[in-house]
């Protein structure tokens, strides 16, 4: 047998610690805020380059928008950490033009250790009180504990004035 550097032991402890870490973590791994139709559609088929396409013509043209929905790919942790839930905080600018904000929650399965995608949705209502989302933050909780965030460019921790 060859004996390794001390060099590549290190390398080797290092990826070690890394894939241990970034697997003992829950991730929100991606968040999708897409626009829909009056039709309740993003897209017009099921083309990812037509979905694309369809999301720029809908952000040129507002009065094409009904409502809105995120499509959010998050992993858990564990299987056994009990009851999740997705937080979906929004801030935006009325018609009026005054800031207003929207939370919405949802309970999400646990059990299983693979990611996954959920989908949360504005009512049309509520897309029309809210106006435009300027900025946007999700959240994974279990019970009090807060296990993965991800924000938005625009997303500030203080409140809007």
């Amino acid at each position: 047998m060859q004996k390794l550097a001390p060099q590549t032991w290190l390398r080797l402890m290092l990826l070690a610690w890394a894939v241990f870490t970034t697997q003992a973590q829950a991730q929100i791994l991606k968040v999708l805020p897409q626009y829909l139709d009056a039709q309740g559609r993003a897209a017009l088929s099921p083309s990812l380059f037509d979905r694309d396409a369809y999301q720029a013509e809908l952000r040129r043209n507002p009065s094409l928008r009904n409502t809105m929905r995120f499509q959010i790919l998050w992993k858990p942790v564990a299987p056994d950490q009990g009851p999740l839930r997705l937080q979906l905080e929004l801030r935006g600018w009325s018609t009026a033009g005054s800031p207003r904000e929207l939370t919405l929650q949802q309970a999400v399965p646990a059990g299983s250790t693979r990611r996954r995608w959920t989908s949360i949705r504005l009512t049309p209502d509520q897309y029309r009180q809210l106006g435009d989302v300027t900025a946007w933050r999700v959240s994974l909780w279990s019970g009090p504990a807060l296990l993965a965030e991800q924000k938005s460019f625009l997303w500030t921790d203080r409140t809007p004035r």
